[in-house]
């Protein structure tokens, strides 16, 4: 098929014969082999949809040998890897039937990059279309494609190298009539942009998804019947009697137990509604026991029964009651937010913090600036890059009530943390007018509905308390639907039961002006063009109203960084330079380091950078770099230079880091010396003057800055007798006959300038 200019060719039966089904996807010479299997079996107690979405890298695909030192192999996916993993995931989950207990598993493995066509595109098609054309229930097809926004042309599959100058990146999953999944970031960019990207993508998906449903009328296979699934709600029908049963008991009293607690929090509705379903058992219990089953097996039968279904059922009942009345269950309007609270720099010592609350939804977000050389290094399949500003989302079980392990970073933390990163990096400054490496750590609280939106308001709080020079504060929101395949409503805010079947999370990040990041799953077949439209100006007011909020607490960032972040000092140096101060195997950088307690970071245009919460320390290395490039010129007067080394001729002196002067014998001092160990020792510190630069090679004078002996001759030389011949000699002149031509033979100076000459 052919594609936005490019071929796109699916290829079936070559590999991976005994999964369910598996094909390749190639467009240039970027391929992607994407496999589905579903187990025969399920695992025991499990309670929901098991689907696992893989998307493994190889650095093979992209010619690289990378890895750790010991091993050169994949070890644990990258955070792209995992994104990439939970995008497809997204778009392909609410297609599947709910009910299947199956596990089932999609693995993407890209095999070739050619660095035109990106890899994550191509396994999005090729696992709907290997799904498509396996035996298992799903209700495609469905495809994907990206949007790019260039000088305000949006362009379809934008090419690799143009996405560094895209103002939007748009991923959408669909089929031309419906959207199941939304992931985007942008700079900024006004609301209709966003609207106007999903339209081109669900008209470029309407081809695509045609081209692999033929492929299923042509390859196919039939799909498993029930009979062939582990289905939840495999129920006999005494089962179905009695859950209708209890459906009937329960209606009477949602009223009282669902609608009529507006402030109750999530912890007391669980209660509640455990109270419901106590009181069900209680009464069914006691009016269906027989003699083969007493009561208690009864109630414990009619427990497990209750177990399967009774969560659906009353998110059923929430969604009933919002669209027929407009009923929430905290009594809240359709469009009305929870609850704002902001707060911002109570926690000491922390360079920036911030906590923002929406209704029991809490976040505390922790900002911590660095060196430049504290940058995150990013290693993918396709590239190795570094980030100066990162975002880290955790999610503690305490935050809901649980008690669990903790193992790391979970696939969800990671994306949730992404998501906040790019709604605000946008804002943050550059390099130029903000050197620091700055993260950004969010800590929920509590969780009641779309904490990762809450972290980027939290975020945007402990950066403006750092004094991080963001250009604007941007907020998020959650906004949620309630539908019946029928009927829908556009929902502000969405908590708990609100995001049930026919529902949808539809998060949007962004500026009084314009957005910066947007995330949509949803709980339907999916979303038409309609509820996208109606869902932008519910967003807009809501951004709007948080922002009102955030700005009474900081109105922008503080003028001054806390006094326990450290202090950036910038210094240009001629590239030819970076050398020496680096010195060799990086020894002098490192010695100014240990030396000053200081970090000193080099980019290849010359400009150092040097971070310390000490301002002596950074004073003391920044004159320590600049004495190692220091210019050293003709006249200059060291005071302590630090003699280093003795020759038998003269002494080499540091002046300033790497550059050594050579003092001559000669230039010690003004009378004679005859070896340099009688006046100087490798340690001493002595004043010198510059006498000569003539390139790398400098001469330095101790005797220069000495004052010149009265007795001392017009030659420079040694001073002579007054009262004739030095004892033992016979004088400068002597009147004593020779055996040789000249009676009165001048003697060789012994210190004058010519001497020196020759000996230099």
């Amino acid at each position: 098929m052919e594609l936005e200019g490019n071929t796109l060719i699916i290829e079936h039966g070559r590999m991976a014969s005994q999964a369910g089904a598996a094909v390749i996807a190639q467009m240039g010479e970027t391929s992607v082999l994407a496999t589905v299997t579903m187990s025969k079996g399920s695992r025991q107690g499990i309670n929901f949809f098991p689907l696992m979405v893989d998307y493994e890298e190889q650095f093979s695909a992209a010619g690289r040998i990378k890895g750790p030192r010991y091993t050169k192999r994949e070890g644990r996916p990258s955070n792209e890897a995992i994104l990439i993993s939970r995008m497809i995931d997204r778009g392909l989950r609410p297609l599947f039937p709910q009910n299947i207990r199956n596990d089932i598993q999609v693995i993407c493995i890209p095999l070739s990059l050619d660095y035109e066509n990106p890899p994550d595109i191509l396994s999005m098609i090729a696992a709907c279309t290997a799904i498509h054309i396996s035996n298992i229930p799903f209700d495609g097809p469905i495809v994907g494609v990206r949007v790019g926004l260039m000088t305000g042309e949006l362009v379809i599959n934008p090419p690799s190298e143009d996405m560094d100058y895209c103002e939007m990146d748009l991923v959408v999953m669909g089929d031309g009539e419906r959207i199941t999944m939304v992931e985007a970031s942008a700079q900024d960019i006004p609301d209709e942009f966003f609207v106007d990207g999903c339209k081109m993508a669900m008209e470029a998906m309407g081809p695509l998804a045609k081209f692999i449903d033929d492929i299923r009328t042509d390859i196919g296979h039939e799909k498993a019947s029930e009979d062939e699934l582990v289905l939840r709600d495999n129920y006999s029908p005494e089962d179905i009697e009695v859950i209708e049963k209890m459906k009937t008991m329960a209606n009477p009293h949602l009223e009282k137990y669902l609608f009529n607690t507006p402030k109750g929090s999530k912890g007391e509705r669980k209660d509640i509604l455990k109270g419901l379903k106590n009181l069900i058992l209680d009464e069914l219990s006691k009016e269906l026991k027989t003699e083969e089953r007493d009561e208690e097996a009864t109630k414990n039968y009619l427990s497990g029964l209750i177990g399967s279904f009774f969560m659906d059922f009353i998110e059923e009942q929430v969604t009933k009651a919002i669209l027929d009345k407009d009923l929430r269950i905290d009594g809240r309007k359709l469009d009305e937010i929870r609850e704002l609270k902001a707060d911002a720099g109570f926690i000491p010592r922390l360079h920036g913090s911030g906590l923002f609350s929406r209704g029991e939804t809490q976040v505390l977000s922790m900002a911590t600036l660095g060196a430049p050389g504290d940058v995150l290094t990013v290693e993918t399949m396709v590239t190795d890059d570094s980030k100066r500003f990162f975002h880290h989302y955790n999610f503690k079980p305490f935050s809901v009530g649980e008690v669990k392990p903790i193992r790391g970073a979970s696939r969800r933390d990671i994306g949730h943390g992404t998501l906040a990163e790019k709604a605000l990096r946008p804002v943050i400054p550059d390099k130029i007018e903000f050197p620091y490496t700055i993260r950004v750590v969010s800590e929920v609280m509590s969780s009641n509905g779309s904490s990762s939106m809450a972290s980027s308001c939290g975020s945007t709080l402990a950066l403006m308390d750092a004094g991080v020079p963001i250009k604007k504060a941007v907020a998020g929101i959650a906004i949620g639907l309630a539908s019946d395949n029928e009927r829908w409503k556009i929902l502000t805010d969405i908590q708990d039961l609100e995001d049930g079947t026919g529902g949808m999370d539809f998060k949007f990040t962004g500026t009084r002006d314009g957005l910066t990041a947007i995330q949509m799953d949803t709980k339907t077949r999916g979303l038409g063009l309609d509820i996208i439209e109606a869902s932008m100006p519910r967003m807009r007011k809501a951004i709007s109203e948080i922002l009102d909020i955030m700005e009474e607490t900081i109105g922008e960032p503080r003028a001054e960084l806390s006094p326990y972040a450290p202090r950036i000092i910038n210094y240009m140096i001629d590239t030819d330079r970076i050398g020496e101060v680096i010195g060799p195997g990086g020894k002098i950088i490192r010695g100014i380091q240990d030396e000053f307690d200081v970090q000193v970071d080099i980019d290849d245009t010359g400009l150092v950078q040097i971070t310390s919460t000490d301002a002596e320390s950074a004073e003391g290395a920044l004159n320590f770099v600049k004495n190692i490039v220091r210019k050293i010129e003709v006249g200059e007067v060291f005071e302590e230079a630090e003699v280093v080394k003795i020759t038998n001729f003269g002494a080499f002196i540091n002046l300033t880091g790497n550059n050594d002067g050579l003092c001559h014998i000669s230039e010690i001092d003004w009378d004679h010396v005859k070896r340099v160990e009688d006046r100087l020792n490798v340690g001493d510190k002595v004043k010198v003057k510059v006498i000569k630069v003539m390139g790398d090679k400098i001469n330095v004078s101790i005797r220069a800055l000495k004052p010149k002996p009265k007795t001392l001759g017009s030659s420079g030389g040694r001073p002579r007798s007054r009262s004739g011949p030095r004892s033992g000699g016979r004088g400068r002149f002597s009147s004593r006959p020779s055996s040789g031509r000249n009676s009165y033979r001048r003697k060789p100076p012994r210190d004058n300038d010519n001497a020196k000459k020759n000996v230099e």
